[in-house]
């Protein structure tokens, strides 16, 4: 098949932890034709979605891992697969990608279904399963967050669409920082702000469990460096070997058939205690540190759901 990645620059990558890399080796592997180019390069023109990037080839060897062909012009109607995989922050540029890509469906196939990428963000795909997540509440109002940290004490206060943990503040019972905080949020930004009741259970990790295509492959825990409320590998969590328990599995049984029939092949929850906390459906991670915990060929599980698909 004829494979496009919209993905971050390629250079700088960590090719021993990077998600977008590995599904390109395993696509390559498996004998698919790779096309590369950075969201910038996509543009709508007369009825066509084209991208200006370069043909792709990866390889496993740090400071040398890929090669470029010549610059030019695609028309993305013509591949097989396109991958929207570059990094949040899911802002209005991130929104725009989403509307082109959806019209080269359905003749080529988009993963993640990016209609749906749109309208299932991280923080609030998980509000349509209430029973599965801590109290919540979304608000930009001061006096709405100020009364749910005074009913629950202990909170996270956070950008509701952050990610990488950037902007996760810990706010404890005795904590006086919530105004300057919102004055500092509501200072460079519109959007609302999520609050969650603090789980504890965060100092022994916050568990990534990935499907494909509705269905749980395995978990790693993630844990906080020392110190660190955030558990996020962006800044220093440590990733661990765990196994799926009975509630990860409940977990993924109830959401699970709405990622497949949103065509949401690719995804990661975050899972802290008893609680899902998070729906990452726009660029998640986690497939290496998997792989080489449990042995099993996650990428190839992706593809052979894309092939499916293709089929």
């Amino acid at each position: 098949m004829k494979i496009a990645f919209q993905m971050d620059p390629i250079a700088p990558i960590d090719i021993n932890a990077d998600s977008t890399f590995r599904l390109a080796e395993e696509a390559q592997a498996r004998g698919h034709e790779l096309f590369y180019y950075l969201p910038d390069d996509l543009a709508y023109v007369e009825g066509r979605v084209i991208a200006r990037g370069q043909s792709l080839e990866v390889r496993r060897l740090e400071g040398d891992h890929f090669t470029l062909g010549a610059r030019r012009a695609v028309d993305l109607s013509e591949f097989d697969v396109v991958w929207l995989r570059q990094d949040p922050p899911f802002d209005m540029h991130y929104i725009t990608t989403t509307h082109l890509l959806q019209r080269v469906m359905p003749g080529t196939l988009v993963v993640n279904d990016p209609f749906w990428v749109r309208n299932f963000p991280e923080k609030l795909l998980v509000l349509d399963f209430p029973e599965l997540m801590p109290p919540t509440a979304i608000a930009r109002d001061l006096g709405t967050i100020r009364e749910f940290k005074d009913r629950h004490g202990d909170v996270i206060l956070k950008p509701l669409y952050g990610n990488g943990g950037a902007g996760v503040f810990h706010l404890a019972e005795s904590d006086r920082n919530l105004s300057s905080l919102h004055e500092l949020f509501t200072g460079f930004s519109r959007e609302p702000l999520i609050v969650q009741k603090y789980l504890p259970e965060i100092k022994t990790g916050d568990k990534r469990v990935i499907l494909v295509d509705g269905e749980p492959v395995g978990a790693i825990n993630r844990v906080p460096a020392q110190g660190e409320t955030r558990s996020n590998m962006h800044v220093g969590g440590r990733p661990e070997k765990i196994a799926l328990n009975d509630r990860d599995r409940e977990i993924c049984a109830t959401i699970g058939p709405r990622l497949r029939e949103k065509g949401q092949v690719f995804v990661g929850i975050d899972v802290i205690g008893d609680y899902l906390t998070e729906i990452n459906v726009t660029s998640p991670t986690g497939i290496q540190e998997l792989e080489r915990f449990d042995g099993i060929n996650v990428a190839g599980r992706i593809w052979e759901a894309i092939e499916g698909k293709r089929a």
